[in-house]
């Protein structure tokens, strides 16, 4: 014969009889949602874990349901409080009571949430985050990186039909003063699961052509708070703070900064407000060149004014130097003059007297050379004629030489011939030992005055 036995709804019975026993009430349990899913009927069916605190490793696992008429308060009460969707990953605080079915086995039937552990848990996450980077060293890592004054090539990670990167992209193109710039989109994910992974994987991407980008913008278009949980993961925030061009963040929460805003280079509300920074930047540059500009516009004016007073002043004191030049060549030409004059007067008073005394020897002269001075007299007489209207001549031209090579010399006559006069500090240059590399020098010519620096000075070989 068989040995006592049972059947297995019997002995499924029996387990249900036992559990209800054991577990007569509801109990409050923490437990982190490992699956969620929601069928047609309305129910929620999910399966919990717990896991090691110092490890991933799963000590313990249940499957739970939540009934339509149950999701139906227990949703829309945890979503207000926490501001984000029950959804894989969160830990939760429910009450349950036991339930065995002799046909599904065991399960957990959850009858209320309480949402405040689950703010406080994902707060305390957060937290042991910011504290892990701040060990590691990392937190300001990407804030010191240094932002190009002009940022005019952006790689961008967002998602391509998202309506915050069209509002980007609007707000970069049609900026009112037409500035240029480039920018490139990187898909990724921007909420759920994969999010974080895919982020990460454009990040890699964009890590290939960082020589090319400036910065790299980070926005979405806002959302839940759970859809942007994955901003505050670690690995995302490691490689943000780490990642060698600066990261502009607008992810759209105004209420909540993210970890991820925390490390970035610069934290901005909306993916607008990262377009209007960017352009904010380029606006100011603009400005500050325009402000060079006017600057070096009257510096050159101040500049030339004092070098024109300059000139003005070198110009009244070369006047009476000119002057002075003029009256000192006319003086010199009237002593000329004079000298000439005495010169004349005393040969003419000497032949004077010659010629007496050639009278008063005629007349003791005997008869007989009366003749023959008479004769002598004449020659003599023809002869002086000669010796005087060639000593004249000879005379004159000298006085005409003189007088050509005064007005030779004569300073407007030899800048008239083309030849200038440079001065250096209203001084004569005389040699090139007197002005060297880099100084200013007036030269005076016919048609006015130059001024000029020297640049370089070669002498004669």
């Amino acid at each position: 014969m068989p040995p006592k036995h049972q059947s297995l709804f019997e002995l499924n019975q029996n387990i249900k009889d036992q559990l209800s026993q054991s577990f007569p009430t509801s109990y409050w349990v923490v437990a982190e949602i490992s699956e969620i899913r929601t069928v047609r009927s309305g129910h929620c069916y999910l399966e919990l874990i717990e896991k090691e605190d110092d490890s991933d490793q799963v000590k313990a696992k249940a499957r739970a349901t939540i009934w339509a008429y149950t999701y139906r308060m227990i949703k829309p009460y945890f979503e207000t409080t926490t501001k984000q969707a029950l959804t894989a990953g969160l830990k939760i605080l429910i009450k349950v009571s036991v339930e065995f079915q002799e046909v599904y086995g065991f399960s957990l039937n959850i009858k209320d949430i309480d949402p405040t552990f689950t703010l406080g848990d994902i707060a305390r996450r957060k937290l042991e985050v910011i504290k892990q980077l701040e060990e590691d060293g990392v937190m300001d890592m990407n804030k010191e990186v240094e932002l190009s004054t002009v940022p005019q090539t952006i790689a961008v990670i967002s998602s391509p039909t998202a309506a915050g990167y069209e509002d980007f992209v609007k707000q970069l193109e049609n900026n009112p003063d037409g500035y240029k710039v480039h920018h490139h989109l990187f898909p990724a994910t921007m909420q759920g699961d994969d999010a974080e992974q895919s982020i990460i994987n454009s990040l890699d991407r964009i890590y290939q052509y960082e020589h090319i980008f400036d910065a790299v913008a980070l926005i979405r278009g806002g959302g839940s708070t759970a859809d942007l949980m994955c901003f505050d993961s670690y690995e995302l925030a490691l490689n943000i703070a780490q990642f060698p061009l600066p990261i502009l963040t607008g992810i759209g929460h105004e209420r909540d900064e993210s970890v991820a805003d925390m490390v970035a280079h610069t934290r901005l509300k909306t993916p607008t407000a990262v377009a209007e920074f960017i352009i904010e930047n380029i606006s100011s540059f603009d400005g500050y060149l325009m402000d060079l500009q006017e600057q070096f516009v009257n510096n050159t004016k101040q500049l030339l004014n004092e070098k024109k007073h300059r000139l003005d002043i070198a110009a009244l004191s070369i006047q009476p130097q000119l002057n002075k030049a003029l009256s000192q060549k006319k003086q010199y030409q009237s002593e000329a003059a004079q000298r000439l004059d005495f010169i004349t007067r005393n040969y003419f008073h000497k032949q004077e007297s010659f010629f007496s005394h050639v009278k008063e020897s005629v007349h003791y002269l005997t008869k007989k050379q009366v003749r023959s001075g008479l004769q002598k007299q004449a020659f003599l007489s023809t002869r002086l004629k000669l010796e005087v209207s060639a000593l004249m001549k000879n005379q004159h031209q000298k006085i005409q030489l003189s007088q050509r090579t005064i007005e030779l010399r004569d300073p407007k006559n030899i800048i008239a011939k083309g030849y200038s006069i440079t001065y250096k500090d209203n001084k004569p240059v005389k040699n090139l030992n007197a002005i060297k590399a880099g100084d200013e020098i007036q030269t005076l010519t016919n048609g006015g005055k130059i001024l000029s620096r020297v640049e370089k000075i070669t002498p004669e070989k």
